[in-house]
């Protein structure tokens, strides 16, 4: 008797997916100058900016969920395109503050609308952006995000049992 084999597991799943609109943002933005990554930043920075914050760089990468040496890497290339302007907090000498330029904005207005049209398309198969598979698929991949990572804690019984 032969078993089916499984079918691919939802980690293996979430990656191929995220790999897939990794390379789709970067080809898409490509045009503007941009990575995926880079997209991520200015983007995240344009959506603060109307919030009115002005973010440090620790507080972009735990809002984007990159490590902070990269975004530091990232910010300091963006800078050198003339679209980040980076400058130290007066009240923490350690915290770098990031704000786009005005080519900056302008390049991630334009980046926004297309990185838009692409999640449109994106979402056709789910019934397009606004339908409620869209919207129940993006519960449930917020979800996955909110649940913590951390390390299981072993237990003190089975532990003291493997050691004496």
């Amino acid at each position: 008797m032969t078993e089916d084999a499984p079918g691919p597991t939802p980690g293996f799943l979430v990656w191929r997916l995220a790999n897939k609109w990794r390379v789709a943002v970067d080809r898409a933005v490509a045009p503007l100058g941009l990575t995926h990554a880079q997209y991520s930043l200015v983007a995240s920075l344009y959506g603060m900016r109307r919030s009115g914050e002005r973010p440090s760089q620790r507080q972009l990468a735990d809002h984007t969920g990159l490590e902070a040496l990269y975004v530091s890497k990232l910010a300091r290339a963006l800078e050198s395109a003339g679209m980040v302007e980076r400058t130290r907090d007066p009240r923490d000498p350690r915290a770098v503050r990031l704000q786009l330029t005005e080519q900056g904005h302008a390049v991630t207005g334009q980046a926004i609308v297309v990185v838009q049209e692409l999640l449109q398309r994106l979402m056709e198969p789910l019934g397009g952006l606004d339908a409620q598979r869209a919207r129940t698929f993006t519960h449930e991949l917020t979800a996955l995000l909110d649940a913590p990572l951390a390390p299981p804690v072993p237990d003190d019984e089975n532990t003291q049992g493997a050691t004496s």
